[in-house]
């Protein structure tokens, strides 16, 4: 029988599990390898995808399972095996019974866990910071956002700048305030041409706010 055909084989128990393992093998292939083994001789039945010379015939060594606690009933792993090529795997096995609940073969699933972690490390590589943001980068953020409040209150007011009372510019500045602007240290010029002031008028404004943080009363213009 040769490996690429386990299904060949003339022993029942492969005969009987054959789609199971070549369903398995061409889910996870060509990452995984299937293997049947014979509990009674120890022995490897088939195999599928192989990653390994090993065939049919070849030492099973299933004592590896003795000191793993099962997960399951008849279930074992996932545990981590290493290949002689240094490749490390995770592998399940299930122990396989007749009608009588004698074990005849167990099912191994060896899954190559190298393309995974070199993906996990791509992926990684992309989604870690690389180095600080670039200053260009940040002045454009919030020199955008000066934009989008100035623009948005004009559209909403449906008046174009030069039409701006007082109340409005305050309006303006309070929400640019509550959104960090004014914390950059040259937002101020910024702002003031972006609102057709001059500076003097921009700095007596905010002054003005800070004096009353929810805007002018009644009061003020009394």
């Amino acid at each position: 029988m040769s490996m690429e055909n386990p299904e060949e084989n003339p022993d029942q128990r492969v005969r009987t599990w054959s789609p199971v393992c070549r369903a398995v093998a061409l889910l996870l292939g060509p990452y995984a390898e299937v293997v049947l083994h014979d509990t009674a001789t120890d022995r490897v039945l088939a195999v599928w995808n192989p990653m390994t010379p090993r065939a049919p015939g070849d030492p099973s060594l299933l004592g590896e399972l003795d000191g793993i606690d099962p997960s399951a009933p008849d279930v074992y792993g996932p545990y981590e095996k290493l290949l002689p090529d240094g490749r490390r795997l995770s592998s399940v096995s299930a122990v396989l019974r007749d009608d009588a609940g004698r074990p005849t073969a167990v099912l191994c699933v060896n899954l190559d866990r190298g393309p995974l972690e070199q993906a996990a490390a791509l992926l990684a590589g992309f989604a870690a910071p690389t180095a600080p943001r670039p200053e260009p980068l940040f002045e454009r953020d919030w020199t955008e956002r000066i934009n989008d409040v100035v623009g948005g209150y004009v559209r909403a007011q449906g008046r174009p700048l030069e039409r701006f009372t007082r109340e409005d510019r305050l309006a303006v500045l309070g929400e640019l305030d509550r959104a960090g602007v004014f914390a950059v240290r040259r937002a101020v010029p910024v702002v003031a041409t972006a609102l057709r002031i001059s500076r003097s008028t921009a700095y007596s404004l905010l002054a003005e706010l800070k004096q009353h943080p929810a805007g002018p009363t009644d009061e003020d213009h009394q």
